[in-house]
């Protein structure tokens, strides 16, 4: 009997909140296969019982470097056989293990995942895309725009600016602007910008809500937390998971103190936002209310720990949510990828008219 596969790491700048939350996954989940994706690549099973620090100095002792293929019954190969889990529960934050890439290897494998499929996953990690995608479909957002080198002209709206990378994640790279020559200097020399850089109003005196989502066994929110900033205007990396003892840390409004109108205007977007968005599994999406009007600011389609400490309103133990996401994706159909006319029809149509044209 198969059992589901818990992969975590990454080459990515998110690659150690990864590991933390792979680490809770499998010891919620218990009987699973382990796979660490280190920085540079490369796939190795490992322990289910590991803790982060035998993850500090890089791959962990005992660990086996595997292969992986991307091909129908192939996927994680372990000493020449394929693991073939029920499915694989995706614990990677940002880069490759979540803006779509592993999902499309998973998808060419013929694997069950966790989570958005390719497309939806590509979405989520492009702020711009993501962006124009709310407000197209008349959800209410802040404008933004791309920032590129050398350009004279500021965006239609008016500073003060906050700058993120256009992919990305935790609040890695962001920062406020009060002026666009200071836009333009961000944009050359923070290396968090390098693939793209995204602009929008910073609101000032507007505050961060967010909220977890899941689409399995139906569709259900968790309370909404009101997350502190920091001193510079914006809710950090550190604050996310440094200080005040992390994800559990008093440095939150959880649940937030907001009029019952509001959080039930919380729940229509959300909502709206999981449809439009073509979301699947746990994900946190993050707004921001200023003097009660709410924008849809973006959405984070493998959080941190998978949001489980947001579900307190209706609560929620972590094995149960994390067992919800394995069954929502063992349920789910597998894309297949075949070439039409494999019998050489297509092919001999194809040389037929080669011939003639010729």
């Amino acid at each position: 009997m198969t059992r589901p596969l818990v992969l975590f790491g990454g080459p990515s700048d998110e690659h150690d909140i990864s590991v933390l939350t792979g680490l809770q996954v499998a010891r919620a989940l218990g009987d699973v296969d382990v796979v660490f994706w280190s920085k540079t690549g490369v796939w190795y099973l490992v322990g289910a019982d590991l803790e982060a620090a035998d993850f500090a100095e890089g791959v962990p002792p005992k660990a086996r470097e595997i292969d992986f293929v991307a091909t129908p019954g192939q996927g994680f190969m372990a000493k020449r056989r394929s693991l073939r889990p029920s499915a694989v529960v995706i614990a990677c934050h940002g880069g490759p293990g979540e803006d779509g890439t592993l999902q499309g290897l998973l998808d060419l494998a013929g694997l069950r995942y966790t989570g958005p499929g390719q497309a939806a996953s590509a979405l989520g990690m492009d702020k711009l895309a993501f962006g124009a995608a709310m407000a197209s479909s008349g959800l209410p957002t802040l404008p933004r725009a791309m920032v590129v080198s050398g350009a004279e002209d500021p965006p239609v709206f008016e500073a003060p600016y906050i700058v993120k990378p256009r992919f990305g994640g935790s609040s890695i790279g962001i920062e406020v602007a009060g002026d666009w020559p200071t836009v333009l200097a961000l944009k050359q020399r923070s290396h968090f910008l390098d693939q793209g850089a995204v602009v929008e109003p910073y609101l000032v005196g507007s505050r961060d809500l967010q909220v977890a989502v899941r689409t399995h066994p139906g569709f259900e929110m968790s309370a909404v937390e009101a997350p502190s900033r920091a001193a510079e205007g914006i809710y950090s990396y550190d604050q996310k998971y440094l200080a005040w003892g992390g994800e559990v840390s008093s440095g939150r409004e959880l649940p937030a103190i907001l009029p019952a109108s509001l959080v039930d205007e919380v729940g229509r977007l959300a909502r709206r936002v999981t449809e439009v968005a073509g979301l699947r599994g746990i994900c946190r999406i993050d707004f921001l209310d200023k003097d009660g009007v709410l924008y849809v600011n973006e959405v984070n389609t493998i959080p941190g720990s998978m949001a489980a400490y947001l579900w307190i309103d209706p609560p929620i133990e972590r094995a149960r949510l994390f067992r919800d996401m394995v069954d929502e994706a063992v349920g789910s159909t597998t894309r297949v990828f075949s070439v039409a006319g494999s019998d050489g029809t297509a092919l001999r149509s194809a040389g037929a008219i080669a011939s003639k044209l010729g």
